[in-house]
């Protein structure tokens, strides 16, 4: 069944262009009537958040001159409370060479009847004197390792029987200033090369030494000795900070002789 002109005709439908363009409308309505430019709606986003600023310690500056001094007890062992340590002299070149005569004191060894002044010197023209110390080396009674050489075979043969003394055997030095017991550690046979037996220690030691065998320059006889108080006790070195190297201070060989003196025959 037909009807008027303008009238509903069951039989047509609205296309699904029109359908979207009328839900359109409707919204632009509706953004109208909230007060909302619909040309410049936008959808809600989230207030923008900023990271949390994080404060972050910053050490003072270190002081120029700390750093420097630090530096300079980390790489030479100094410290204003550190005493510092002797330092060996050079071996002679020339064995023979012209040698003022210098007597320190009295040296003693009762065990193998040595009694005989304790002379200054490397030269043999100072050990051919008597037993005679390392210049440079710690002084009788100081602080280090006092380095004294003596012959075995020759003139008066103060070392003859080195090799007889055991520990606890005692050396006495005697200087005008005062009497100084050392005791006997060890005894030892190194090369004549072995210079390191004159290195200087936060201890208070000696050394002697010799030819060895007896009539023979081939080897060295050691002994090594520990400076001990009245009641006999060993004497302390002071103590040294953890961490404190102290500058052990030039060779003994250079420049100077390689060996040690020795003409035993």
């Amino acid at each position: 069944m037909a009807s008027g002109a303008g009238g509903w005709h069951p039989g047509v439908v609205a296309s699904p262009r029109r359908l979207v363009a009328a839900v359109l409308a409707v919204l632009a309505l509706v953004a109208v009537a909230c007060g909302d430019d619909p040309a410049t709606v936008e959808a809600d986003a989230p207030p923008a958040t900023t990271a949390p600023s994080t404060s972050i310690p910053v050490e003072p500056a270190a002081d120029p001159e700390v750093e420097v001094d630090t530096v300079l007890a980390k790489s030479t062992g100094a410290a204003p409370d550190i005493p510092a340590l002797p330092v060996p002299g050079p071996l002679p070149l020339d064995a023979y060479e012209a040698t003022p005569e210098v007597v320190l004191g009295r040296l003693r060894i009762p065990a193998i009847g040595v009694d005989e002044p304790l002379q200054e010197g490397m030269t043999l023209t100072a050990i051919n004197r008597g037993p005679s110390h390392w210049p440079g080396t710690a002084a009788p009674g100081e602080l280090g390792n006092m380095v004294v050489a003596g012959h075995r075979t020759t003139y008066s043969k103060p070392f003859y029987d080195l090799d007889l003394l055991e520990p606890g055997d005692q050396m006495l030095i005697e200087t005008p200033e005062a009497t100084h017991t050392y005791e006997l550690v060890s005894t030892e046979i190194v090369t004549p090369d072995a210079l390191w037996i004159s290195e200087q220690t936060y201890e208070y030691t000696a050394t002697t030494f010799a030819c060895h065998p007896k009539g023979s320059a081939r080897y060295r006889i050691v002994a090594h000795w520990q400076l001990v108080d009245d009641t006999g006790a060993p004497v302390e070195g002071p103590e040294i900070p953890a961490g404190v190297l102290p500058d052990p201070g030039p060779s003994a060989s250079d420049p100077g002789a390689a060996v040690m003196p020795g003409d035993e025959v």
